[in-house]
């Protein structure tokens, strides 16, 4: 007998989705080092479905974590094989950030985490996409450049962020950082970070001393994805609505998809069965997966029905989540 998904999935299948096809996988595809803070090649891998014309495009930011291999373009895995299953060209770059890399300490004052730079690898993705798009094998000519989306996990999701428009202002200079990117026209940001200041703890205020987020510019349409349960507090003072702040603080339009009992591993979204994921569940992940998918699908395809199918389905689901929305409309940039 064969599975359309994982056997473990049930209430999550009534989220309606297309039949998937099968992806193809290509990495690394390398662009040079250019004006990135350390000498490192721009290392991307692209998922894409194997058939099919006038393909949107999803940039895809990992985030930290402890594992060796996740962030990088060797994670994310089940959003990237997903998303491009049902249509989408999934392009994940390796920020300097990635423990693969082990180049960390070379960061720039200022730039821990190389921060800023991993905006920057988003949307020199975008300018070379004739590049890419000729470097993997049967994509050339497939793509659909006005169509572009933006997501991450965690710290990529603070990364996917400035691309919507958010700002950061470093508390420590004051200085402004802005990274919005117009040619992107959606974003997902899951497990994200919420607010600056006195709502990051004092291990937080080491770990990311630069962060001074600013969500009242962020006026890009966005899908913010948290874990009721996802409680960070190396990171913040609050609860796990911390991370729901990116749809709070923002202008919509904005959509909140709350995970019930999600961690911040989303059931799995950077790898299967990942020992940093702390609430391991095909159920979630798969329901994560294809509301995911629902919105991306409906925000850059005009008139698709697809998040307001997905939307009502998981009307009836309140065992995996629940949504609200706010604003109306499809208005992008400030």
């Amino acid at each position: 007998m064969q599975f359309p998904h994982h056997a473990l999935i049930s209430a999550a299948a009534n989220i309606p989705v297309g039949s998937p096809i099968p992806v193809m996988s290509f990495s690394p595809l390398v662009l040079p080092a250019g004006n990135r803070p350390v000498d490192v090649d721009l290392q991307l891998r692209v998922t894409a479905p194997s058939k099919g014309d006038g393909l949107a495009i999803v940039l895809l930011s990992h985030g930290l974590g402890s594992s060796n291999w996740l962030s990088s373009l060797d994670g994310y895995a089940p959003l990237a094989e997903s998303w491009a299953a049902h249509g989408f060209v999934v392009i994940q770059p390796t920020h300097l950030d990635s423990a693969f890399l082990n180049v960390t300490g070379d960061a720039p004052a200022g730039q821990e985490f190389f921060w800023q730079s991993q905006a920057r690898d988003l949307s020199r993705v975008l300018d070379q996409l004739d590049v890419v798009a000729a470097a993997v094998p049967g994509l050339g000519g497939r793509l659909d450049r006005t169509r572009v989306a933006v997501a991450g996990h965690s710290f990529g999701a603070w990364t996917a962020s400035m691309l919507l428009g958010a700002r950061n202002v470093d508390p420590r200079t004051n200085e402004t950082f802005d990274a919005l990117e117009r040619r992107v026209k959606a974003g997902v940001l899951l497990a994200g970070t919420g607010a600056g200041g006195a709502d990051i703890s004092q291990s937080g205020r080491q770990i990311i001393p630069f962060y001074g987020p600013d969500f009242s510019t962020m006026n890009t349409p966005a899908l913010v994805v948290y874990g009721d349960e996802d409680v960070s507090p190396f990171l913040t003072n609050r609860d796990a609505d911390w991370h729901a702040d990116p749809y709070k603080l923002a202008p919509g339009p904005k959509t909140l998809f709350t995970v019930k009992g999600g961690k911040h591993g989303l059931g799995g979204v950077s790898g299967p069965d990942a020992a940093e994921t702390e609430d391991e569940s095909p159920e979630r992940l798969g329901a994560v997966q294809r509301m995911t998918w629902a919105y991306l699908r409906s925000q850059l395809f005009e008139g698709d029905t697809a998040w307001e199918e997905a939307r009502k389905a998981l009307g009836g689901l309140g065992q995996l989540g629940t949504v609200e929305q706010k604003g109306e409309g499809k208005t992008r940039g400030r």
